[in-house]
């Protein structure tokens, strides 16, 4: 699941991956109706945006914690607030947990090591 206000670029991610024809994924923009989303769909992960107008990522992913039904979905954070390290990813304290982060802008190839590396 894609958890981003940025519609173009939750499109994409997800045209992308759905390209592959190894996942499905789900769209969500608006911050305010991320939890009840993530709730339906139930993915087996979570790419979630830090910055949004509404309701920012580290709240969300503190319903997500809080929730015992969701709090083992991992949760991905893509920000542009982070730069770009040797590693695939950086750990974060968002929240009150870690959470790896990709810096935005970021591969599709990039994703998929993500997915591969968090998704038991």
């Amino acid at each position: 699941m894609i958890v981003d206000d940025e519609v173009a670029f939750g499109q994409m991610v997800k045209l992308n991956l759905e390209g592959t024809g190894e996942y499905e994924v789900m769209v969500e923009n608006k911050g305010e109706r991320a939890y009840d989303a993530i709730k339906e769909f139930a993915p087996d992960m979570i790419f979630l945006d830090v910055i949004m107008p509404d309701v920012d990522g580290a709240e969300i992913a503190r319903q997500i914690r809080a929730d015992k039904t969701l709090k083992q979905i991992p949760v991905i954070f893509l920000t542009a607030m982070v730069k770009e390290s040797k590693e695939n990813s950086r750990k974060s304290i968002i929240a009150g947990y870690p959470h790896p982060c990709l810096a935005k802008p970021v591969t599709v190839q990039k994703l998929i090591e993500c997915i591969k590396k968090n998704v038991i």
